[in-house]
């Protein structure tokens, strides 16, 4: 099972990363799969530890997509890295291991800490649609324009039924960033 998450990172220089990404569990570990290259990556190997958020703000996907990377972080109690202000919960890893790949290493990683800050209230279906297009968004180099629009039209039916002011906001975020992604493909080619 994957689990959408928040994990932030700190480079070697203190510059605080916030980044979706799912994770993984395997043998009473964390499992974190970036890309190469990614600055999560990079600070992870570096300084050894990060922390996976957990939030029901799906503006924080959104954003971290559509370059609205500045959301409030705390110190994290047990390793040098910081955490989501705003997460329900979160869990401080330490780096034990690296399987490493050239596209996409596997870092297994300790829990050393993890805390609850406010319940989950439940699930929301326009808060996993906006979840589903902030993929979608991640992937765009990938996928055809008719499968993205497919999926957005279908996604936007729980955004229409369901949607508080948090959703729609960040649902418009990742349509506008669709439209620049377009229009930029068509200006270059």
């Amino acid at each position: 099972m994957i689990w959408e998450t928040i994990v932030t990172t700190v480079s070697g220089a203190g510059s605080v990363h916030i980044a979706p990404m799912g994770v993984r569990e395997s043998d009473g570990r964390v499992l974190l799969s970036p890309f190469r290259p990614s600055t999560t990556l990079d600070n992870l190997l570096s300084t050894r530890c990060a922390a996976v958020n957990l939030t029901d703000d799906v503006r924080v996907f959104a954003g971290c997509l559509t370059g609205r990377r500045d959301w409030p972080t705390l110190r994290c109690q047990s390793v040098d890295c910081q955490r989501l202000g705003g997460a329900l919960a979160h869990r401080e890893l330490r780096l034990a291991h690296v399987e490493d790949d050239d596209q996409r290493p596997q870092l297994h990683c300790d829990v050393v800490f993890e805390q609850s800050h406010r319940p989950f209230r439940g699930f929301n279906r326009a808060q996993a649609a906006v979840i589903e297009a902030a993929i979608l968004v991640s992937r765009l180099h990938l996928l055809p324009p008719g499968k993205v629009d497919d999926e957005m039209r279908y996604l936007a039916i729980a955004i229409e039924k369901t949607a508080g002011a948090a959703e729609r906001e960040a649902w418009s975020w990742l349509a506008d960033h669709i439209r620049t992604f377009r229009d930029s493909a068509r200006s270059t080619a």
